[in-house]
């Protein structure tokens, strides 16, 4: 009878100890805005500079996106993925490719790797650890560093809307990238050759600027501010259908003040059309 009764016991100290496992799990969440210092040893472009991580958590699944910035016109935005420890309260996180960036000139992108440790005080909780990384271009190591991130409630980038499947699923297929000068710029897109019935969407920096147009001899017109605030544009174009005749083609007409362009996209179920506007400041004559 003692034999069944410790048996009984043991059982019922595994089962609540396992309840409280699980319960324990259930309640460390990290999803959310964290936001904090990074720490560069010497050697790096900015010794110090501010970082925000927009990080969602599903089971031990972690992704988001990253943005290391001095203010929000200097700014690199990254996209990673990563695995929560829950018995450790550890996240490992990578970077996974750098989405787009405003930074001088002379400073080259840093895709990074993080190992970072859950701490609670009362109410306040920080991820703290470790980084290091490597150059976008893969020439060299970046010096690595320290970083503390607080969880705050509102984000100083704003979340970008989801993105539809044919973003999420398609390549990006850089076409060209195109320095200007000016302020607008006009995109007129036409079907390339004979009209079959091509219908596109076209986004800017992901936004949705053009929906299920189809292409004639009549132009899909949009337009595109670049500015000191935001110095960078990215257009891609989605081919909603192959046409009658595929791929889905399209003749690109750009005019940047005086200057203008002529390219030809091509979209399909696995790949869409980038062309990538750069602010360059005007040449001043003598």
């Amino acid at each position: 009878m003692k034999y069944l009764l410790s048996i009984a016991i043991l059982l019922s100290s595994t089962i609540n100890s396992f309840t409280q496992t699980v319960t324990n799990a259930a309640n460390t969440n990290i999803t959310g805005i964290w936001k904090g210092r990074l720490v560069q040893n010497v050697g790096g472009c900015f010794p110090v500079y501010n970082i925000e991580l927009q990080l969602q958590i599903a089971g031990s699944k972690i992704t988001g996106v990253s943005y290391h910035f001095s203010d929000q016109t200097n700014y690199v935005k990254e996209e990673f993925e990563g695995v929560w420890n829950e018995k450790e309260k550890l996240a490992m996180i990578d970077e996974l490719k750098v989405l787009t960036f405003q930074i001088p000139s002379d400073c080259i992108p840093c895709i990074k790797k993080y190992k970072l440790t859950l701490h609670k005080e009362g109410q306040d909780e920080q991820l703290r650890g470790s980084w290091e990384g490597t150059t976008m271009d893969k020439r060299s190591a970046c010096p690595p560093g320290t970083i503390v991130l607080n969880r705050v409630n509102k984000p100083d980038f704003k979340p970008e809307p989801k993105l539809p499947p044919a973003l999420v699923n398609r390549k990006a297929e850089l076409v060209k990238e195109i320095f200007v000068d000016t302020g607008t710029i006009k995109i007129d897109f036409y079907d390339n050759g004979q009209i079959d019935g091509d219908t596109i969407s076209v986004f800017v920096n992901n936004f949705p600027a053009v929906s299920n147009k189809m292409l004639t001899a009549k132009p899909v017109t949009t337009y595109v501010k670049i500015d000191l605030k935001k110095t960078m544009q990215e257009v891609i174009m989605v081919g909603e259908n192959m046409g009658s005749i595929p791929p889905n083609t399209a003749l690109m007409i750009i005019n940047a003040g005086d200057t203008r362009y002529q390219l030809y996209l091509k979209s399909d179920s696995t790949k869409n059309a980038m062309v990538r506007f750069i602010y360059q400041k005007p040449v001043t004559k003598n």
